[in-house]
């Protein structure tokens, strides 16, 4: 019996040092393996895991040297093309190659693609008569070696300055991974700063009662407030920081790596963005300050956890990073904020409650649980939302206004505001006002921006409501689309000897919703369907012209089509 027992214990002890040598290993990325994309120092101008717009950054950017396109792109190590996309927004021209070692590279926003990719990839694009496309390589088609150049630096895609995006990502399950840990060296001898300091008193619900926002500043040894101790009129408190990271061959503010806090030296809350996977990455919306990001564009990170957050980037999270004061002793909070290169700051103040007021009171329609799906059903709107698509408690306002502009054909509808954070999709139906029938079908559902621009998010109709599908909070109508796009010639006429391509701007009265498609178009030389390339950034379609066009007169026919189907055609003669 004893021999039985010691062999489980062996076998239990076995079982327990690989699943921790396993997850050791999970850490030791091999540090050798991968050259940089470019052959010029890297130069950043965007970190791994670093807040953006609704998503986590899943790569690092990697500034042009010159700040120019046409920077080679170089194959990180040996493999093979595995994917390539072509879109007119999001990554642009993005390459993917599989690596034996079980990881994927990622190149975004390429100006172009190898010689031999590029051509499949237009034969694509003409056989199924698409821009935007996906394909997926037969395995060793399109075999790399290290160091071979795979495309040039450019712009193409949702980019805003000549960079590559770059990933490196786990081949298995396509989690990202922060490309820093594979010993790609990016000059850095500065520190994070500090900018901000937030206080979020709570409730016994650990919900928000009040904020205060707190200037931190150099001092001595890190960072400090102004005077000794920050009185808090709460029973607990949540805590936020805004702060950046610095590279020393650029000037951008960059998302930090790793931050702490502790509570008298004892670790309550902390982060480190080595990795997680897409299917979370909207979740930044319960890190962050959601309400600082969408009004002030600033990104304070939260150090306590709202209920509804699932990201897995957390290494402690004890009480929740809840923090409970004490009236007759003053609590020792420290954050540290570090990069990957082992540079850190440290912020270090004290806080104590202070006399706890009464709780202003709540003023709302209804309650919708952050754990659960909730409907509201009224005679002139009503909204489903899944659950899980709150990350808290939501004291749900909603009222309706009259509009009597032009164009309107409902109360306009204002539901809760758009300071508050949604994660998914949600239905919302709403009825119209004397809407003409001969207008219905140009009827969709119009989200008004804080800036007042118009949004449209389509719709459907189901019975006398029309219904579409959102994802954020604030003024919804009904409105129609009449007006068909605009083409307007950018690089043609009737005279184009001598071009090797012809292009025009295309733009619409109504930007759409991401989950509704702005544009459709198809183009036709002699009644044969060309390519177009789509830039969506600068509203411009391009043809180049291929070596198969005779000399001669050409008939070029262009259409144009909205989501309500309203279409323009573009129809003349050229000689070529």
């Amino acid at each position: 019996m004893n021999k039985i027992i010691t062999f489980f214990i062996i076998i239990a002890g076995l079982w327990f040092l690989l699943a921790f040598t396993e997850g050791e290993s999970a850490r030791d990325y091999p540090q050798n393996y991968f050259r940089s994309p470019v052959n010029t120092p890297i130069k950043l101008s965007g970190t791994f895991g670093e807040l953006r717009s609704n998503h986590l950054h899943a790569g690092i950017d990697i500034k042009a040297h010159n700040g120019k396109t046409g920077q080679p792109i170089l194959a990180v190590a040996d493999g093979y093309v595995a994917r390539i996309k072509v879109q007119s927004g999001g990554y642009g021209n993005v390459l993917y190659v599989n690596h034996p070692n079980g990881y994927t590279s990622v190149y975004a926003h390429l100006a172009n693609f190898p010689k031999a990719v590029a051509a499949y990839v237009r034969q694509e694009q003409k056989n199924r008569q698409t821009f935007e496309i996906e394909l997926y390589p037969q395995t060793g088609k399109f075999n790399l070696t290290k160091g071979e150049e795979i495309g040039k630096m450019g712009l193409s895609g949702r980019s805003y300055g000549p960079h590559l995006h770059f990933e490196i990502r786990d081949t298995r399950t396509s989690k990202p991974i922060n490309p820093l840990l594979f010993g790609l060296e990016a000059k850095d001898k500065l520190a994070p700063k500090l900018h901000e300091l937030k206080i979020y008193s709570l409730n016994d619900k650990l919900e928000t009662i009040g904020t205060k926002t707190v200037k931190v500043k150099k001092g001595g040894k890190g960072y400090r407030i102004s005077g000794d101790t920050l009185l808090i009129g709460a029973w607990r408190i949540g805590v936020g920081l805004k702060a950046y990271d610095h590279m020393s061959l650029a000037p951008n503010w960059n998302g930090v790596y790793k931050m702490t806090m502790t509570k008298d030296d004892q670790p309550v809350y902390g982060f480190e963005m080595e990795t997680f996977s897409f299917s979370e990455s909207r979740y930044i919306n319960a890190h962050l300050d959601y309400e600082e990001q969408v009004s002030n564009k600033a990104y304070i990170n939260r150090f306590y956890e709202l209920p509804g957050n699932r990201l897995s980037i957390y290494e402690e999270k004890r009480d929740r990073g809840v923090i409970q004061l004490s009236k007759n002793k003053a609590t020792k909070i420290q954050i540290l904020a570090s990069d990957v290169a082992g540079n850190d700051e440290v912020l270090e103040f004290w806080v104590r409650r202070a006399e706890v007021p009464e709780p202003p009171a709540r003023s709302y329609n209804y309650l919708l649980p952050f754990d659960q799906a909730n409907v509201i059903d009224t005679e002139d709107f009503s909204l489903s939302m899944p659950n899980g698509t709150l990350y808290e408690n939501l004291y749900f306002k909603y009222h309706t206004t009259t509009e009597n502009s032009a164009g309107v054909y409902s109360l306009i509808h204002h539901l809760h505001d758009y300071k508050t954070p949604v994660h998914k999709y949600f239905t919302l139906s709403i009825r119209p006002v004397n809407l003409p029938e001969t207008l219905r079908e140009k009827a969709f559902i119009a989200y008004c921006q804080p800036d007042h621009k118009t949004i449209t998010c389509g719709g459907k109709w189901e019975g006398n409501l029309l219904t579409t599908k959102v994802r954020d909070l604030g003024d919804f109508s009904i409105m129609v689309d009449t007006e068909a796009p605009d083409i307007s010639p950018k690089k043609f006429s009737s005279n184009m000897v001598g071009y090797n391509r012809m292009s025009f701007k295309v733009t619409d009265n109504f930007a759409a919703a991401p989950n509704v498609k702005q544009l459709d178009y198809d183009a036709y030389i002699d009644g044969n369907w060309i390519l177009m390339e789509y830039d969506a950034k600068n509203d411009l379609l391009t043809h180049r012209f291929s070596d198969d066009l005779t000399k001669g007169t050409h008939q070029l026919r262009l259409v144009v089509r909205d989501d309500r189907r309203n279409e323009t055609v573009f129809e003349k003669e050229f000689k070529y």
